[in-house]
């Protein structure tokens, strides 16, 4: 039932998305239960065309569900793409000792918030970037829609007001190793970075993640088959991706799941 086209998908979305703007919107509390989770904080914040509240839709939530499945088999986690700390906070939420990623200083700020709103001692962000290398590149922020901000080059197309400076970048080979989970949302930047990382690298790693074009999905798909690396996709039920046909093209499909084990552990957690 998480894949889109599933029709209970279809029915719950929208009631979520009311839900969430009448709690997380401007006029809301801003602050809500989530259940064993505990009480979740995030103070409204504009980010162009889009803002806060879009960072709870339905997708997300699922997202949030399986970190909270997955408590016990996860220790040391990599928020990459961390933009203003949601993930951060239920990843700590889950126990997991988090390192966060995010490259705007705009953003980096807010996320310094939003932690500390919520009590998280478990989080530790660094202001930069993950990429193929370690140095300085020049980050594109989007400022009709900063969550689209990403890499100069990352992406094909970008359209609209824009301001380009420079940010300093790790690269992703050298540190994945230190995790066993990644949630990755990098903005385009996908396919370059996990088309670098070998099977071996991804033993004891898993990575949830979003993919951004056709493209990135044909490379990274390309990339992993024939490998024992599985890729499940939100897309068809988080069932093993068997062709081209069943990666995410976009967010609009769904996340990708890449993982060593010959499942996604969906069992339903203890209270």
């Amino acid at each position: 039932m998480h894949a889109r086209s599933h029709a209970f998908w279809k029915a719950l979305d929208p009631l979520v998305a009311f839900a969430m703007q009448s709690i997380y919107g401007p006029n809301g509390a801003q602050t809500a239960d989530f259940g064993a989770l505990g009480e979740v904080a995030l103070p409204y914040h504009a980010m162009g065309k889009i803002n806060s509240v879009h960072l709870f839709g339905l997708d997300e939530l699922i997202i949030f569900a399986f970190y909270w499945h997955n408590r016990s088999k996860y220790k040391r986690v990599l928020d990459a793409g961390a933009n203003l700390g949601l993930h951060s906070i239920l990843m700590d939420r889950a126990g997991w000792n988090v390192t966060a990623y995010e490259p705007d200083p705009v953003h980096a700020n807010l996320f310094r918030r939003n932690i500390a709103k919520n009590g998280c001692n478990r989080v530790t962000l660094v202001e930069a970037a993950l990429a193929d290398q370690d140095g300085t590149v020049n980050f594109r922020r989007m400022l009709d829609n900063t969550t689209s901000s990403h890499i100069y080059g990352a992406k094909d197309t970008a359209h609209g007001p824009e301001e380009i400076f420079p940010v300093q970048c790790h690269d992703l080979r050298r540190i994945i190793s230190d995790y066993d989970f990644v949630k990755m949302d990098i903005e385009g930047l996908e396919a370059t970075l996990l088309t670098m990382l070998t099977p071996d690298m991804l033993k004891k790693t898993d990575i949830m993640l979003e993919i951004g074009t056709a493209k990135n999905a044909e490379l990274i798909f390309n990339h992993f088959k024939n490998t024992p690396i599985s890729m499940f996709a939100q897309k068809n039920g988080w069932q093993k991706v068997a062709n081209i046909k069943n990666m995410p093209t976009s967010y609009r499909e769904g996340s990708l799941f890449l993982s060593a084990q010959p499942a996604m552990n969906w069992a339903k957690a203890d209270a």
